[in-house]
């Protein structure tokens, strides 16, 4: 069965389809007798028109092509132009098809557009852009550190100086011990909103952004899924987002006869090429008043956009993102899918939902997470330079003053199965978690009075805590077998020093692997998995191949920064009904 033969099946069997294609009922015969609009002359249209009004057109795909005293007339794009142009009165006297309002519009504003998705960013707000890895100051503060060290190690006894150092590092090993800790306590009596059932007419408009790149391998998988969103058709605004390089992907896509909700934005080529400069750019032709993005592997619960949609409706506009809970469809597969599920459960089943209680900030995950999109837009959207976009975004959207609420709500995506696309994937998250540390901290006074101490807590916690404690993780493990095992009988001037140290690092991990077993236990059980006992005792070896994936972001944060690790998808053996 094609793709639009289940979009129409879908319609006979959904009343909100049915009221879509009634609605949609007068756009179409109008679109039936307007004249075809060639390239050439839309393009024409799109050179003389006025800067302001470019918005409109990428977003509602109606261009005035006709100036009269008094009177204006438009060419429309598709069903959706014609929809918009008979909600506002428009007059339209031609229609354009599809791939030529593509091509006239990259050709006229290709340029304009690809700018303001890689550079919007920095040029709104550069002291939130990774495009500078490390600023004067960070270099300066970062040399005076090593000098500090160096002379420590001239003055002092070495064992004062490693003891210094160790406990330094451990305060980040204690920092996630805290975190965790705190996501196992009780969170109190808290007060969970009502939820409203919004009608079909009440609901907004939303953009539903999906990047592909190289991902033939789960094209239908997603198309599918996308396809069993329970929301009116008329109010979807599916991108699905396409690298103009990746032929074979787009292609792929051309042998499917896609619903009319749908549309494929290819973006010029340019670098850096990133998941975010590619969701930045279809931003600029999202109409949704709400936006949410979903990856290639992704099968959302049909009603999770109905869920953020309502959660909305009940806050203020203070809220501005809400993320749905991301899940695996084939989480027993192997010690590895099983290692993961474990780490999703503490951090989408625990941490988050525990940060979000007590609205602290929040990293977002890289998928599901629902915008109000003029905010969005008014934080500066996505950082291009970012590999950890959607964490950075989290924090930024706190530091502007916004919330992030947890919904109740799943995506299912495809747990990792293979050690070395894992290692890449896990090698850009810690990457970037090193960048959106360093933007976060180039003026640690302002970042503290936007979060508060609390906040800053967080910050720190969950970007250099986890990325120093992934790096030094096997080191301080060697070392204190080492003095156990090669020197377990200091002489009497250590002593003393032997022994805070070794106390310290007895209490950073039996508390670290103790509360994580705890954690990991407690997550997996509300997934429903119990008795996954030797997964849990076994999470020491999956940090432990965590440092090698810390070293590897290291050297590529040194020499090539804003690298994507293209993580591999529908490896899995699992198969998706």
């Amino acid at each position: 069965m094609s793709i639009l033969a289940a979009y129409r099946r879908n319609a006979a069997a959904s009343r909100s389809i049915d009221d879509a294609a009634a609605a949609g009922k007068l756009a179409s015969e109008q679109l039936a007798v307007l004249p075809h609009l060639s390239r050439g002359h839309f393009g024409e249209a799109l050179q003389r028109l006025p800067r302001h009004e470019m918005e409109v057109t990428l977003r509602q795909r109606v261009v005035p092509v006709v100036w009269l005293p008094g009177l204006v007339l438009y060419a429309g794009c598709g069903i959706r132009g014609a929809e918009y142009a008979a909600r506002n009165g428009l007059k339209l006297v031609a229609q354009v098809e599809p791939s030529d309002f593509h091509w006239a519009v990259r050709r006229i504003w290709g340029r304009k557009l690809l700018r303001q998705a890689t550079h919007g960013l920095l040029n709104t707000y550069p002291d939130f852009s990774a495009r500078c890895r490390i600023t004067p100051a960070q270099i300066l503060a970062f040399l005076l550190l090593v000098g500090c060290f160096a002379a420590s190690l001239a003055l002092l006894p070495l064992t004062a100086v490693w003891a210094f150092a160790n406990a330094v590092v451990g305060l980040f090993f204690l920092s996630i011990v805290a975190l965790r800790l705190f996501s196992v306590l009780p969170l109190g009596p808290v007060r969970k909103p009502h939820v409203l059932s919004l009608s079909d007419a009440e609901l907004p408009i939303y953009s539903v952004l999906v990047p592909v790149f190289r991902e033939t391998a789960v094209l239908k998988q997603l198309l599918r899924a996308l396809l069993n969103l329970r929301y009116p058709v008329n109010k979807l605004d599916i991108k699905i987002i396409v690298e103009e390089a990746d032929t074979t992907m787009r292609r792929a896509l051309e042998r499917f006869d896609l619903p009319p909700h749908f549309e494929i934005i290819v973006v010029p080529q340019g670098k850096p090429q990133t998941k975010p400069r590619a969701l930045n750019y279809a931003l600029q032709f999202s109409r949704g008043t709400l936006l949410t993005i979903y990856d290639a592997e992704d099968i959302p619960e049909p009603n999770q956009l109905r869920v953020a949609a309502q959660r909305f409706s009940q806050a203020d506009r203070k809220l501005a993102c809400v993320q749905a809970q991301l899940v695996f469809f084939n989480s027993n597969e192997n010690w590895l899918t099983r290692q993961f599920t474990a780490e999703y459960a503490t951090l989408f089943g625990l941490i988050l939902p525990a940060l979000a209680a007590y609205g602290l900030p929040l990293p977002l995950g890289g998928t599901s997470n629902h915008f109000r999109t003029d905010i969005l837009r008014r934080v500066g959207g996505w950082d291009p330079h970012n590999v950890t976009e959607d964490a950075d975004l989290g924090l930024r959207l706190a530091r502007f003053g916004f919330h992030t609420a947890i919904i109740e709500s799943l995506t299912y995506e495809e747990a990792n199965t293979q050690f070395f696309n894992w290692m890449k994937q896990r090698a850009r998250w810690l990457k970037g978690f090193m960048q959106t540390w360093l933007v976060h901290v180039r003026d640690p006074v302002k970042m503290t009075r936007d979060l508060g101490p609390a906040g800053f807590w967080v910050l720190q916690t969950c970007t250099a805590g986890i990325f120093v404690s992934a790096l030094f993780h096997p080191l301080l493990l060697v070392f204190m077998l080492g003095e156990f095992i090669l020197d377990p009988l200091p002489s009497a001037d250590e002593t003393f020093l032997r022994s805070v140290l070794e106390a310290l690092n007895l209490l950073v991990f039996a508390t670290g692997y103790g509360v994580a077993i705890v954690a990991a236990n407690l997550g997996l059980q509300r997934r429903g998995f119990r008795g996954w006992w030797l997964t849990l005792f076994t999470m020491p070896v999956y940090w432990l191949l965590m440092s090698g994936a810390a070293w590897i972001a290291v050297w590529q944060f040194s020499f090539s920064p804003f690298t994507w690790n293209k993580t591999e998808h529908g490896l899995t053996k699992i198969k998706v009904n």
